[in-house]
């Protein structure tokens, strides 16, 4: 016990403490030293005092304060209790006033007498209380400065903790033993970024397998993709399998208040990092410094991001060496990047992490599952095959918020159920059971959803309906899910048929009530982005031909001019529109031809609220078109309908 005592860790004396102390003292000296004991009288009084005789002296201090000295008589009178030697010693009484008026009281109050008390002038000077009123407001301005210096300079840690220190860098040094966990392992569904990764790691482990053939390491890997697709992780794993230095820095933390910070920073970082070579250094979101130089007007020649930007770009392949170094970034904005440090000899590779495919998705929930108390009847197959258009972060944040209802419920184990549910909740929101919607809102917002339905199911190019229900989820009223087939190109005819579909509910409120709502807002956005992606990017239009007004470089946001001419603005309006009004009469065609089986499913969704690909089969049949990889979720009997093991996929939610 008590070597667990003797081995606790002392407590230091914050540099702050000190500060205080010394203000403590100073306003402790100023307040003490100005004490003063005698009562302050009024000139009436003293006139008084005067005219009796019981006075003995009188100081005026500075000009200002009148110190009043009682003789042996005015002792015995105004203070009895006194030993009859203490008068003379201090003052018995103060009075304010000016000189002047001082001098005019005392010589009337004393006209005639032969004894006058005369006034002498006394100059006296508190010396800790001048020297405070000084020596204060500095000490309390620099301590607001290096309080302010420590706050950016990110405390007491390594880089800037100090005054001088605001230009040091303020990258972490990790320990793969202590600080980092991470491995390849850990990283599932990026196959093929992790081979390209997996290279330096090797090269910096095994130099001389690739030096003696004369090849030479990149001096720069850039990871590009989507947000939630692994970046960040990848570049954790790398610090975990290299074992060399790795710093680790973010693009913002080059970006501070006062000129020439991030310069410096970018220099101290550096040369931290060739002290420490062979090492890896790790820039995530360099897009905060990384951005087109000359873009913003505004800024003129001395834009601290570009000077901090120009020094990296030295810094990794300037007139120096910098040999030994490599620099692995991240970002999902690399089309804003300036192109001279996108170049060949900076970083010479560019790795997309793009959102995982079936088998990545497996390989995922794999990889987030291993903590998880599972039931038995959880198919990670299955769950990777209802989630297609999920990152990584996506299939984590499913299996968090799976675990997170299963505990709700009471459960010893999650099932497959909740798995869905959790899919559920994430892409269309809390479930509202208990939201009022009057009887006729109820009627419309069920033949919107069953109009989704039928022209998708009587369409071959349509994704496969899965669940369509009335229950409000977030801010939409009702909700069409669909299990795409993940096509890596896609025809002008299946796009129309997408369109159709989207419309279809639209188009069943026109045939139904004879009238259309609001409640089509998410389909008409949908349908025209669709259409003026056809028109304008895929060149999927007879009229506008094989020409695309697409810009991958992403520099044409900061043009101030279209790149077509407003002829060409009015045709691709005019194409637009007749792509959308004809999708929206053959929804009209193919709901007019099956409006019965359209009134059937409706009035099943109004009493059942959640229907199923089964419940459409009922009614119209088996489609004679085949899907490949097609999953259809049976309805299970024995469960309520709200617990049935359905599914839908976040890319394709239709939303009344």
């Amino acid at each position: 016990m008590a070597d667990n005592q003797n081995n606790k860790p002392k407590k230091k004396i914050g540099f702050y403490w000190i500060y205080i102390v010394l203000i403590a003292f100073f306003i402790g000296s100023m307040v003490f030293s100005g004490t003063n004991s005698a009562k302050e009288i009024t000139m009436t009084e003293l006139t008084k005092m005067l005219k009796e005789q019981d006075i003995e002296k009188i100081d005026l201090v500075n000009g200002k304060t009148a110190e009043i000295y009682l003789n042996e008589q005015g002792m015995k009178k105004y203070f009895p209790n006194e030993a009859p030697h203490s008068y003379g010693k201090s003052p018995n009484y103060t009075l304010t006033t000016t000189e002047s008026r001082l001098y005019t009281k005392v010589d009337e109050a004393q006209e005639g007498m032969s004894n006058p008390v005369e006034i002498t002038p006394v100059e006296r000077h508190n010396w800790v209380g001048e020297i405070v009123s000084w020596v204060l407001p500095l000490l309390l301005i620099l301590g607001f400065w290096i309080l302010i210096m420590r706050r950016m300079g990110g405390g007491s840690g390594m880089g800037g903790g100090q005054i001088f220190n605001i230009g040091k860098s303020k990258a972490q040094l990790y320990d793969q033993e202590k600080d980092n966990k991470t491995t390849f392992k850990d990283v599932a569904g990026l196959e093929e970024a992790k081979e390209e990764v997996m290279e330096i790691v090797d090269f910096l482990k095994n130099p001389n397998r690739y030096t003696r053939l004369g090849g030479k390491i990149p001096k720069g890997v850039l990871l590009v993709g989507p947000p939630g697709t692994g970046k960040t992780l990848l570049a954790k794993s790398v610090a975990g399998e290299a074992n060399v230095p790795f710093f680790s820095i973010s693009g913002s933390d080059f970006v501070e208040m006062f000129v020439g910070v991030g310069a410096s920073r970018v220099r101290d970082l550096f040369s931290q990092a060739k002290a420490k070579s062979p090492c890896i250094i790790f820039i995530d979101e360099i897009d905060a410094i990384g951005r087109a130089r000359g873009k913003n007007l505004m800024s003129g020649g001395n834009d601290e991001r570009e000077s901090t930007l120009n020094q990296l770009l030295t810094e990794m392949d300037g007139f120096g060496t910098n040999s030994g170094v490599i620099v692995l970034a991240a970002t999902n904005r690399a089309d804003i990047l300036d192109k001279a440090l996108m170049r060949a000899g900076r970083f010479d590779r560019q790795i997309y992490v793009e959102l995982p495919d079936l088998n990545g998705r497996r390989e995922i929930f794999e990889v987030h599952m291993r903590g998880l108390k599972l039931g038995k009847d959880v198919d990670k197959e299955f769950l990777a095959k209802q989630t297609p258009g999920f990152s990584g972060a996506d299939i984590a944040n499913v299996c968090n918020e799976a675990a997170l209802i299963a505990a709700r419920r009471n459960k010893e184990s999650i099932e497959k159920q909740d798995f869905l549910d959790a899919i559920d909740r994430i892409v269309g929101g809390l479930e509202k059971k208990n939201s009022v919607i009057t009887p006729s809102e109820k009627k419309v917002i069920a033949f919107h959803e069953a109009g989704h339905a039928t022209t998708s199911w009587m369409l071959e190019h349509a994704h496969p309906l899965v669940k369509v229900t009335i229950v409000p989820r977030g801010k939409a009223l009702g909700a069409a899910w669909y299990l795409p087939d993940e096509r890596q190109i896609t025809t002008k005819e299946q796009m129309y048929h997408e369109m159709i579909a989207t419309l279809g509910g639209r188009a069943a409120e026109q045939v139904i009530f004879g009238q259309i709502s609001t409640g089509a807002l998410n389909d008409l956005e949908k349908v025209s982005k669709q259409a003026h992606a056809m028109v304008m990017y895929y060149g999927l239009d007879e009229q506008i031909g094989n020409v695309s007004y697409y810009d991958s470089t992403g520099q044409q946001e900061y043009s101030f001019q279209k790149p077509f001419s407003e002829k060409t603005a009015e045709k691709i309006d005019e194409e637009v529109r007749k792509l959308i009004e004809g999708a929206y009469q053959e929804a009209l065609r193919i709901l007019n031809e099956h409006k019965e089986g359209l009134t059937q499913l409706a009035n099943k969704l109004i009493d059942k609220e959640v229907i199923f690909t089964d419940d459409l089969v009922n009614i119209f049949g088996e489609r004679p078109w085949k899907h490949e990889e097609r999953v259809f979720a049976k309805r299970e009997e024995e469960k309520p309908e709200e617990n049935n093991e359905q599914t839908y996929n976040p890319d394709n939610t239709t939303i009344a």
